[in-house]
């Protein structure tokens, strides 16, 4: 005769397995950065998570920066939620913690965005740089322009 217990266990488990093939899948996304002009100073990179505060310091869910070897770089963010998410990044030559700007807000260092959208006329909304990432392993590739 067996144990009830037994399939009360069988049932927890059975439950948990459930529960965790419904759970929100996570993973590493990979943000390749190229076209970097010199391997001076680092590439910082921004993951925004909604329009609100887009391209603005401070105000990106996660941050990463990435040293640079021959003209490429590569942001991580590990345990990564599924979402839709866009990204920011900036070749700071300097070490800047915040990219600089000249005459009529141009850059003043290389910068790029996820999706590569043109930026001819001001910055890309969050909607145009916007991806959606769904859990696992992603390598996104991400031109700078000076």
């Amino acid at each position: 005769m067996r144990p009830f217990y037994s399939a009360a266990a069988l049932a927890i488990v059975l439950a948990l397995r459930v529960a965790g093939a419904n759970a929100e899948p996570s993973g590493k996304l990979t943000v390749s950065v190229i076209g970097v002009r010199s391997d001076s100073g680092a590439v910082r990179c921004g993951l925004y998570s909604s329009p609100a505060g887009f391209r603005e310091p401070g105000h990106e869910l996660r941050r990463a920066v990435a040293q640079i070897k021959n003209g490429l770089a590569a942001c991580v963010f590990n345990g990564l939620p599924a979402g839709t998410y866009a990204v920011a990044v900036f070749h700071a030559e300097h070490n800047e913690t915040q990219m600089e700007t000249g005459l009529f807000g141009k850059p003043k260092q290389g910068y790029g965005f996820s999706n590569n959208p043109a930026s001819t006329f001001g910055p890309p909304s969050f909607n145009s740089a916007a991806f959606e990432y769904r859990g696992g392993s992603l390598n996104l590739p991400v031109q700078l322009s000076y």
